[in-house]
Protein backbone atom coordinates (compact mmCIF):
# COMPACT_ATOMS: atom_id res chain seq x y z
CA UNK A 1 0.00 0.00 0.00
CA UNK A 2 0.96 3.62 -0.42
CA UNK A 3 2.67 4.99 2.69
CA UNK A 4 2.63 8.62 3.77
CA UNK A 5 3.26 10.79 6.77
CA UNK A 6 1.67 14.04 7.91
CA UNK A 7 3.35 17.21 6.75
CA UNK A 8 4.91 19.42 9.43
CA UNK A 9 2.08 21.06 11.39
CA UNK A 10 3.52 24.56 10.99
CA UNK A 11 3.64 24.09 7.22
CA UNK A 12 -0.05 23.17 7.13
CA UNK A 13 -0.93 26.13 9.35
CA UNK A 14 0.96 28.46 7.03
CA UNK A 15 -0.90 27.58 3.86
CA UNK A 16 -4.27 27.59 5.58
CA UNK A 17 -3.58 31.02 7.07
CA UNK A 18 -5.70 33.03 4.57
CA UNK A 19 -8.81 30.86 5.04
CA UNK A 20 -11.62 30.81 7.61
CA UNK A 21 -13.55 27.71 6.52
CA UNK A 22 -12.09 24.58 5.00
CA UNK A 23 -12.86 20.95 4.31
CA UNK A 24 -10.41 18.46 5.78
CA UNK A 25 -10.75 15.40 3.62
CA UNK A 26 -9.18 12.13 4.67
CA UNK A 27 -9.05 8.83 2.82
CA UNK A 28 -10.34 5.51 4.06
CA UNK A 29 -7.73 3.45 2.23
CA UNK A 30 -3.91 3.45 2.33
CA UNK A 31 -3.30 6.48 4.56
CA UNK A 32 -5.74 5.08 7.10
CA UNK A 33 -3.64 1.93 7.40
CA UNK A 34 -0.42 3.89 8.02
CA UNK A 35 -2.20 6.33 10.38
CA UNK A 36 -1.51 9.40 8.26
CA UNK A 37 -4.93 10.47 6.97
CA UNK A 38 -7.82 8.27 8.01
CA UNK A 39 -10.92 9.45 9.87
CA UNK A 40 -9.27 9.26 13.30
CA UNK A 41 -6.03 10.97 12.23
CA UNK A 42 -8.02 13.61 10.35
CA UNK A 43 -10.05 14.37 13.47
CA UNK A 44 -6.88 14.78 15.54
CA UNK A 45 -5.35 17.10 12.93
CA UNK A 46 -8.57 19.12 12.68
CA UNK A 47 -8.68 19.52 16.46
CA UNK A 48 -5.06 20.68 16.57
CA UNK A 49 -5.68 23.18 13.75
CA UNK A 50 -8.75 24.60 15.48
CA UNK A 51 -6.84 25.07 18.74
CA UNK A 52 -3.86 26.68 17.00
CA UNK A 53 -6.06 29.14 15.14
CA UNK A 54 -8.17 29.88 18.22
CA UNK A 55 -4.96 30.68 20.06
CA UNK A 56 -4.08 33.47 17.62
CA UNK A 57 -7.64 34.85 17.56
CA UNK A 58 -8.44 33.68 14.05
CA UNK A 59 -10.84 30.73 14.39
CA UNK A 60 -10.87 28.17 11.62
CA UNK A 61 -14.09 26.32 10.80
CA UNK A 62 -13.31 22.80 9.61
CA UNK A 63 -15.72 20.34 8.03
CA UNK A 64 -14.38 16.79 8.23
CA UNK A 65 -15.08 14.05 5.72
CA UNK A 66 -13.34 10.79 4.88
CA UNK A 67 -14.43 9.09 1.64
CA UNK A 68 -13.64 5.42 1.21
CA UNK A 69 -11.01 6.18 -1.44
CA UNK A 70 -10.18 9.74 -2.35
CA UNK A 71 -8.36 8.66 -5.53
CA UNK A 72 -11.57 7.39 -7.19
CA UNK A 73 -13.66 10.08 -8.92
CA UNK A 74 -16.99 8.64 -7.77
CA UNK A 75 -15.93 8.89 -4.14
CA UNK A 76 -14.43 12.33 -4.68
CA UNK A 77 -17.75 13.49 -6.11
CA UNK A 78 -19.39 12.63 -2.79
CA UNK A 79 -17.60 15.73 -1.49
CA UNK A 80 -19.05 18.07 -4.12
CA UNK A 81 -21.72 19.70 -1.93
CA UNK A 82 -19.27 20.21 0.93
CA UNK A 83 -16.55 21.63 -1.31
CA UNK A 84 -19.08 24.21 -2.46
CA UNK A 85 -19.41 25.46 1.13
CA UNK A 86 -15.72 26.02 1.88
CA UNK A 87 -12.87 28.26 0.77
CA UNK A 88 -10.24 25.53 0.45
CA UNK A 89 -9.63 21.82 0.99
CA UNK A 90 -6.92 20.17 3.06
CA UNK A 91 -6.47 16.68 1.66
CA UNK A 92 -4.84 14.17 3.97
CA UNK A 93 -4.69 11.58 1.23
CA UNK A 94 -1.79 10.52 -0.97
CA UNK A 95 -0.73 12.69 -3.87
CA UNK A 96 -3.11 10.81 -6.16
CA UNK A 97 -6.07 11.75 -3.98
CA UNK A 98 -5.00 15.41 -3.92
CA UNK A 99 -4.85 15.46 -7.71
CA UNK A 100 -8.20 13.67 -8.04
CA UNK A 101 -9.82 16.43 -5.97
CA UNK A 102 -7.96 19.11 -7.95
CA UNK A 103 -9.30 17.67 -11.21
CA UNK A 104 -12.86 17.32 -9.92
CA UNK A 105 -12.97 20.73 -8.23
CA UNK A 106 -10.96 23.06 -10.50
CA UNK A 107 -12.21 26.26 -8.84
CA UNK A 108 -11.11 25.25 -5.33
CA UNK A 109 -7.61 25.33 -3.84
CA UNK A 110 -6.58 21.83 -2.71
CA UNK A 111 -3.70 21.60 -0.22
CA UNK A 112 -1.76 18.40 0.58
CA UNK A 113 -1.73 17.47 4.26
CA UNK A 114 0.68 14.56 3.95
CA UNK A 115 3.92 13.71 2.21
CA UNK A 116 3.49 10.60 0.07
CA UNK A 117 6.55 8.42 0.55
CA UNK A 118 6.46 4.96 -1.00
CA UNK A 119 4.65 1.68 -1.51
CA UNK A 120 5.51 -0.41 1.46
CA UNK A 121 4.84 -3.26 3.85
CA UNK A 122 4.08 -3.21 7.55
CA UNK A 123 7.09 -4.92 9.16
CA UNK A 124 6.10 -4.15 12.75
CA UNK A 125 3.40 -2.14 14.47
CA UNK A 126 4.12 1.47 13.50
CA UNK A 127 6.98 0.55 11.16
CA UNK A 128 6.63 0.52 7.36
CA UNK A 129 9.32 -0.20 4.80
CA UNK A 130 9.48 0.40 1.08
CA UNK A 131 8.92 -2.68 -1.03
CA UNK A 132 7.99 -1.47 -4.54
CA UNK A 133 8.86 1.50 -6.75
CA UNK A 134 6.30 0.67 -9.46
CA UNK A 135 9.07 0.49 -12.05
CA UNK A 136 6.69 -1.09 -14.55
CA UNK A 137 8.83 -4.17 -15.30
CA UNK A 138 8.59 -6.59 -12.36
CA UNK A 139 11.42 -9.12 -11.99
CA UNK A 140 10.43 -10.63 -8.65
CA UNK A 141 10.18 -14.07 -10.25
CA UNK A 142 13.95 -13.90 -10.82
CA UNK A 143 14.92 -12.51 -7.43
CA UNK A 144 13.11 -14.82 -5.02
CA UNK A 145 10.31 -12.31 -4.46
CA UNK A 146 12.65 -9.60 -3.12
CA UNK A 147 12.89 -6.38 -5.15
CA UNK A 148 16.41 -5.02 -5.74
CA UNK A 149 14.99 -1.84 -7.27
CA UNK A 150 13.20 -0.85 -4.06
CA UNK A 151 15.50 -2.50 -1.52
CA UNK A 152 19.06 -2.29 -2.92
CA UNK A 153 20.58 1.17 -2.36
CA UNK A 154 22.34 0.86 -5.72
CA UNK A 155 19.35 -0.73 -7.49
CA UNK A 156 21.61 -3.46 -8.83
CA UNK A 157 19.89 -5.95 -11.10
CA UNK A 158 22.76 -8.44 -10.96
CA UNK A 159 24.15 -8.06 -7.47
CA UNK A 160 25.65 -8.13 -4.98
CA UNK A 161 28.00 -5.14 -5.15
CA UNK A 162 30.53 -6.65 -2.73
CA UNK A 163 30.27 -3.85 -0.21
CA UNK A 164 27.90 -5.45 2.27
CA UNK A 165 29.12 -6.64 5.66
CA UNK A 166 27.42 -9.19 7.88
CA UNK A 167 24.37 -9.03 5.65
CA UNK A 168 24.02 -5.27 5.97
CA UNK A 169 24.15 -2.59 3.26
CA UNK A 170 27.34 -0.51 3.04
CA UNK A 171 25.28 2.61 2.29
CA UNK A 172 22.97 2.28 5.27
CA UNK A 173 24.33 -0.09 7.89
CA UNK A 174 21.02 -0.76 9.62
CA UNK A 175 19.48 -1.98 6.36
CA UNK A 176 19.60 -5.58 5.24
CA UNK A 177 21.52 -6.10 2.00
CA UNK A 178 18.83 -6.88 -0.58
CA UNK A 179 21.11 -9.20 -2.51
CA UNK A 180 22.05 -11.09 0.64
CA UNK A 181 18.31 -11.59 1.22
CA UNK A 182 17.86 -12.68 -2.40
CA UNK A 183 20.73 -15.17 -2.08
CA UNK A 184 19.50 -16.62 1.22
CA UNK A 185 15.94 -17.07 0.00
CA UNK A 186 17.02 -18.48 -3.36
CA UNK A 187 19.21 -21.00 -1.54
CA UNK A 188 16.36 -21.99 0.78
CA UNK A 189 14.10 -22.49 -2.24
CA UNK A 190 16.71 -24.52 -4.13
CA UNK A 191 16.72 -21.81 -6.79
CA UNK A 192 20.32 -20.60 -6.66
CA UNK A 193 20.74 -21.43 -10.34
CA UNK A 194 18.44 -18.51 -11.12
CA UNK A 195 21.12 -16.10 -9.92
CA UNK A 196 23.37 -17.17 -12.80
CA UNK A 197 20.86 -15.69 -15.25
CA UNK A 198 21.81 -12.18 -16.34
CA UNK A 199 18.96 -9.73 -15.85
CA UNK A 200 19.10 -7.21 -18.71
CA UNK A 201 19.16 -3.49 -18.03
CA UNK A 202 15.72 -1.95 -17.78
CA UNK A 203 14.44 0.30 -20.54
CA UNK A 204 13.82 3.10 -18.10
CA UNK A 205 12.80 5.63 -20.72
CA UNK A 206 10.05 3.33 -21.98
CA UNK A 207 8.86 1.49 -18.87
CA UNK A 208 9.39 4.03 -16.12
CA UNK A 209 7.93 7.48 -15.63
CA UNK A 210 11.06 8.95 -17.20
CA UNK A 211 9.01 9.05 -20.37
CA UNK A 212 6.16 10.88 -18.66
CA UNK A 213 3.01 9.77 -16.86
CA UNK A 214 2.18 6.13 -17.49
CA UNK A 215 -1.29 4.90 -18.34
CA UNK A 216 -3.11 1.57 -18.15
CA UNK A 217 -5.92 1.07 -20.64
CA UNK A 218 -8.21 -1.95 -20.34
CA UNK A 219 -10.45 -1.86 -23.39
CA UNK A 220 -12.64 -4.61 -21.92
CA UNK A 221 -13.48 -2.42 -18.92
CA UNK A 222 -14.11 0.85 -20.76
CA UNK A 223 -17.69 2.07 -21.04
Amino acid sequence: MIKAEQKPFEEILEYLAPYNKILLSGCGACVTVCHAGGEKDGALLASALRMARQKIGKPLEIIESTPARQCEPEFAQELADTVGQVQAVLSVSCGVGVQTLARNFPATQIFPGVNTLFMGETVAHGVWEERCQACGDCILEKTAGICPIARCAKQLLNGPCGGSSNGKCEIKRETDCAWQLIFDRSKALGQLHRLTEIIPAKQWGVQSRDSGPRRIVREDLKV
